[in-house]
């Protein structure tokens, strides 16, 4: 019994490092599709990568953990099958339910250590990926002249070179207009020659020029009229340094303590306490609403009656109509004005409250979410080998060939359901907990169905038995017809 335990294990420890390296990188890859014109032309260090990659492999835990499951349980059993390893074990007297106890508690594992990774360790991940994402797409990118064309990426300056060194740090025939005294054109550098170096910290560029002039024009007394005797200087140099602010060109760490309260940054405890605080909010809201228009409604309403009132039936005649049978008509006017008006009020303050409640009413419903998704990522992961194993042992097809198209159809089924049901519950469709357990729900009975098939040894996926299937239904529906064909109909001779 050993000896075949420790055989499964050995059979899906490889398969399942294998999927889950080739899961986690085809994800990776999607990921850096995504944010790759964020990421090139910035000049980022090597380590700001790395960190970002190492982070986004940490967030993608949640999605590669349950498709590797799934796969390497289909691979595992269907290279058993295959090799009639499995017949082998029946044979001698060992289930298949007994076969895969080891397996089972492996699996059981995984998701404890899923459900503990996902309520410590992924709410810190995703606090430290959302902020480095944050500033690398918020960096500008790095400052590059390219020769004959206007870069105006240093705000304040225009910089043209006709053109430069294969290195870059070489720049010939420069022109620079300096914007950052207000006007267009007023002061005009040209150079024939510039050498680009940085400061020691990268926050200024330092650019030698060699041979050439400098034009200013100064201001008159009234900027806004012409005036011909506006003073115009030239400076002509040999060799000068122009200085630039790159302090936007570097990347600035924003505080973490911003992204902090975000419902995907939060554990089993905070998305709790900041349940709680949003549902007194929500309260606090309805109180305020009712406590602004309950003077407008407080004796004439039946659904709103003020503590200890008692209401006294008045015997009144009948009538049709109350504004021209009861009012006076010198008060009617002013009695249809004032109603207006305090219809008006209440209809903008219920307005108003509305969208304040409903602002809190959808950050209860993400927080929501976000507690159930703490565990239906360790119950995926049982569902998926529950779904997996079993189907290996029925199609019995090693390799990466059919478990492949059979894991990639049955995991888009779990994610389509996940996300559509996902959605609805966030549009307040579904409650957060039939949104977040729908794929669990509905997939549930299809595990326990092929395991079932699995443990009878049935040949789910069998083309040949559901041909003669087919033809033994075909035959009987050709004899009941030709039965019926040979009835002799009533009045007719034998």
């Amino acid at each position: 019994m050993k000896k075949i335990h420790l055989l499964i294990l050995q059979s899906f420890i490889k398969p399942f490092i294998v999927t889950f390296c080739i899961v986690m990188f085809v994800l990776l890859m999607l990921f850096l599709f995504k944010y790759i014109d964020d990421l090139i032309g910035k000049g980022f260090e090597w380590y700001v990568i790395l960190q970002l990659i190492g982070y986004q492999c940490a967030v993608q835990m949640q999605m590669a953990l349950p498709l590797s499951m799934l796969l390497s349980s289909i691979m595992t059993f269907g290279n058993l099958g295959e090799s009639y390893e499995l017949v082998a074990i029946k044979a001698a007297g060992v289930s298949l339910r007994k076969a895969m106890t080891p397996l089972f508690i492996l699996v059981a594992l995984f998701s404890a250590g899923s459900f503990l990774f996902s309520d410590y360790i992924l709410p810190v991940v995703n606090l430290k990926m959302g902020s480095l994402l944050y500033d690398v797409r918020n960096k500008k990118a790095d400052f590059l002249i390219k020769p004959g064309i206007f870069n105006n990426t240093i705000p304040g300056y225009a910089i043209r070179a006709k053109s430069k060194s294969k290195d870059g740090t070489v720049l010939n025939e420069l022109m620079i207009y300096d914007h950052t005294s207000g006007s267009s054109s007023n002061n005009v550098l040209l150079a024939k020659e510039g050498f680009v170096q940085n400061s020691p910290d990268n926050s200024y560029m330092v650019l030698k020029l060699k041979d050439g002039i400098r034009y200013e024009e100064s201001k008159g007394k009234d900027s806004k009229s012409y005036d011909p005797r506006k003073q115009f200087v030239r400076f002509q140099f040999k060799e000068t340094e122009q200085k630039f602010d790159m302090g936007d060109f570097q990347m600035k760490r924003t505080d973490e303590n911003l992204f902090k309260s975000h419902h995907a940054m939060l554990n089993l405890r905070q998305l709790k306490m900041y349940t709680d605080s949003n549902h007194r909010q929500m309260d606090s809201v309805g109180r305020m609403a009712e406590h602004d228009i309950r003077n407008y409604y407080n004796y004439y309403s039946n659904y709103f009656r003020s503590p200890g009132m008692k209401i006294v039936p008045a015997k009144v005649k009948p009538f049709k109509n109350l504004l021209e049978d009861v009012v006076p008509a010198t008060e009617r006017r002013q009695i249809v004005g004032s109603a207006m008006t305090q219809s008006r009020y209440i209809t903008e303050t219920l307005g108003n409250k509305t969208l304040e409640y409903k602002a809190f009413r959808d950050k209860d419903i993400r927080y929501r979410l976000e507690f159930h998704r703490k565990f239906t990522l360790a119950v995926s992961c049982l569902l998926l080998f529950g779904i997996g194993a079993p189907l290996g042992a029925i199609i019995r097809k090693g390799g990466l060939g059919l478990p492949v198209v059979m894991a990639i159809i049955f995991f888009l089924i779990y994610h389509i359901i996940s996300t559509v049901s996902e959605k609805a519950a966030k549009d307040a469709s579904l409650a957060p907990m039939t949104g977040m357990w729908m794929a669990i729900i509905v997939l549930t009975p299809l595990a326990i169905f092929l395991t079932y098939k699995s443990t009878t040894d049935s040949s789910l996926f069998d083309v040949e038995q559901y041909k003669l299937k087919a033809q033994s239904i075909w035959k009987w529906i050709r004899t009941r017809f030709t039965k019926h064909k040979n009835i002799p109909q009533q009045g007719t001779s034998i």
